[in-house]
């Protein structure tokens, strides 16, 4: 259990000890600061600690937010300051400063919590301050400002701060409008009965999974049923959420879970619509790995500008400014956020449409309209990145060399041959043309060659750290690249089986992408060099494949790429749970990410 250590002269009649047990707290009392140090150095190791001045006047959710967070070493709110064990030594030491300094002797006038937190500052320590809004947190001086201040958390409804807070901040309109009115109350429903954020993603899943098997019977019945769940699915995506900002249960497992699952649902799902096309006659598989692989570079085109740009100095943009004065006009906020085609709005789109429509139509406008979004984003962050005047970190740089996901063939290829082709971007964009103009060619053996070559433009592409303007471009590029040659290969097989064995391969694939930015994002670093090697690295996979289809029958060539999907999939499936479940890697939610 957390230890709670109150300081400084007790008040009575005060609620602070029953509202910190209500926190899950062991409450101990220190007469003065030397007490205080001698209950840290007493309390367990291996859990959190606080201390809370006696007087403090506040909600309980101000303590919530100060006190319990999991995502922060150290905290504080006005009176009170928590470590958690990686924070302890921090803590202690201002502690024994301020006991060398003459503070452990009487009991201080002052508020020792916050004395600490100044020390603490001092000392270069980073003390996470949560915003309180119209959360009272205050030790008053005199009974007249304890009054004023009682009277403050009266005229405040705590309980509706915290569920207003429980919603993002930044969410796009349908989520806004027509979920989190009432899936807040489904996370406090769910809070109050003990469920955990992860149980509630896991029942999204399963709900998503089960509608893409009604999508998969091929029924009207089956569409209509699929598109019910869909959204039912969503509700639940967005409580799970809503439950951890709530109840404050942030957690390694779960921030993975939540980032992962969002793209397994819709990818299975896309897997059932087609099968249920299928069903009827209609072969959609193409436009079902269409619309996974142009949503997928859809997130690696965001995951690598926000990686390119967001620790850059001198960051300074006239289209970023024009961007923020309409943001300052309301109307255009919704419109900005629509237009991108989120996951409410994309997700709320294929449920109706599959509920009236048939697969083919569901696919066609969501890649009518993930184009559009996808042109509208990228077209925006290139105007930014021309116009901007930035200096790329190096850590910025090594992100973007990690999102290529270059393998050994492109390093090794890239020694002899130590001319880059104008930088970064040139060398990928030439690679990636000469890959395109091979695939269509007609002749066998070209896309081999093509392929050949586009390994070593990869290698050529990393010669050089990636701080260009517009090297963030590289590994969406890479993406396209690799994804739709298998596409278009499996395509031209033209055998039953071909493109659904592809569909795995670029499921597989993506998934290993989507886990070396979500591990990058918690600066837990890429995934390890024996992974990249093991899987082959984008360009050792894309000739891989073009040998497979040149070699092989179509027959062949499609149990191949089931071999190789199984094969890629266990193993970054299998170390991606043993790094999220055993490693240790920070907790990392995508407050701001609605796509």
């Amino acid at each position: 259990m957390s230890t709670a250590i109150l300081t400084g002269q007790p008040v009575p009649g005060s609620s602070i000890e029953g509202d910190l047990r209500s926190l899950g707290f062991d409450v101990r009392v220190a007469v003065d600061a030397a007490d205080a140090e001698r209950l840290v150095a007493e309390a367990p190791g291996e859990q959190r600690v606080a201390l809370v001045d006696a007087r403090f006047v506040g909600h309980v959710h101000a303590l919530r937010l100060g006190l319990t967070d999991p995502r922060f070493s150290l905290a504080a709110v006005p009176g009170a300051v928590t470590a958690q064990p990686d924070g302890r030594v921090h803590l202690t030491r201002a502690l024994a400063r301020e006991n060398a300094t003459g503070g452990g002797t009487s009991i201080a006038v002052d508020s020792l919590p916050d004395r600490i937190v100044t020390a603490l500052s001092e000392d270069g320590a980073e003390v996470h301050r949560p915003e309180l809004g119209s959360l009272v947190a205050a030790v008053p001086a005199d009974p007249q400002a304890r009054n004023e201040a009682r009277q403050a958390v009266a005229d405040v409804d705590d309980e509706a701060v915290r569920l207003k807070s429980a919603v993002k901040s930044r969410d796009g309109f349908f989520t806004t409008h027509f979920i989190s009115p009432y899936s807040r109350y489904i996370a406090r429903w769910c809070a109050r009965r003990g469920l955990t954020p992860n149980q509630v993603t896991t029942a999204s899943l399963i709900t998503a999974l089960i509608a893409a098997a009604c999508a998969a019977t091929g029924t009207r019945g089956g569409f209509i049923a699929a598109g019910v769940l869909l959204i039912a699915s969503f509700v639940l995506d967005c409580t799970d959420g809503q439950l951890a900002r709530y109840s404050l249960q942030y957690s390694t497992l779960g921030a993975w879970l939540d980032a992962t699952f969002d793209r397994a649902k819709e990818y299975a799902y896309y897997a059932g619509l087609a099968l249920g096309a299928a069903r009827g006659g209609d072969d959609v598989w193409a436009l079902a790995l269409g619309a996974m692989i142009l949503q997928t570079c859809r997130h690696v085109v965001d995951f690598s500008f926000n990686e390119a740009n967001h620790d850059a100095t001198a960051n300074t943009s006239p289209t970023a400014a024009l961007s923020d004065k309409l943001d300052s006009v309301g109307w255009t906020v919704w419109v900005r956020r629509m237009i991108v085609l989120p996951i409410g709005e994309r997700w709320a789109m294929i449920a109706v449409l599959t509920a009236v429509t048939t697969p083919r139509i569901t696919f066609y406008a969501l890649l009518i309209g993930c184009a559009f979004a996808a042109t509208y984003t990228t077209a925006g962050r290139v105007l930014r990145s021309l116009t901007r005047k930035a200096q790329r970190t190096d850590r910025a740089a090594q992100a973007l060399a990690d999102l290529a996901d270059n393998g050994p063939l492109a390093g090794l290829l890239a020694k002899p041959a130590r001319a880059p082709l104008g930088g970064p971007l040139p060398a990928a964009v030439a690679g990636v043309a000469i890959l395109t103009v091979a695939l269509f060619s007609g002749v066998t053996w070209a896309p081999v060659a093509g392929a050949f070559v586009y390994a070593v433009a990869a290698g050529q592409a990393l010669y050089r750290p990636l701080k260009g303007s517009l090297d963030w471009l590289v590994p969406p590029l890479f993406r396209a690249a690799e994804y739709c040659t298998v596409l278009v290969l499996a395509a031209k097989a033209d055998v039953n089986g071909a493109l659904p064995a592809a569909f795995g391969l670029v499921g597989a694939v993506a998934y290993h992408h989507y886990d070396t930015v979500y591990r990058i994002r918690g600066n837990a670093g890429a995934p390890p060099a024996w992974l990249v090697r093991a899987v082959g690295g984008h360009e050792g996979r894309t000739l891989l494949v073009t040998v497979l289809a040149a070699a092989l029958t179509a027959s062949q060539f499609t149990v191949a790429l089931t071999v190789l999907a199984v094969a890629v999939a266990l193993v970054v499936v299998v170390e991606s749970i043993r790094f999220w479940v055993s490693a240790g890697a920070p907790a990392v939610h995508d407050e701001g990410e609605t796509a």
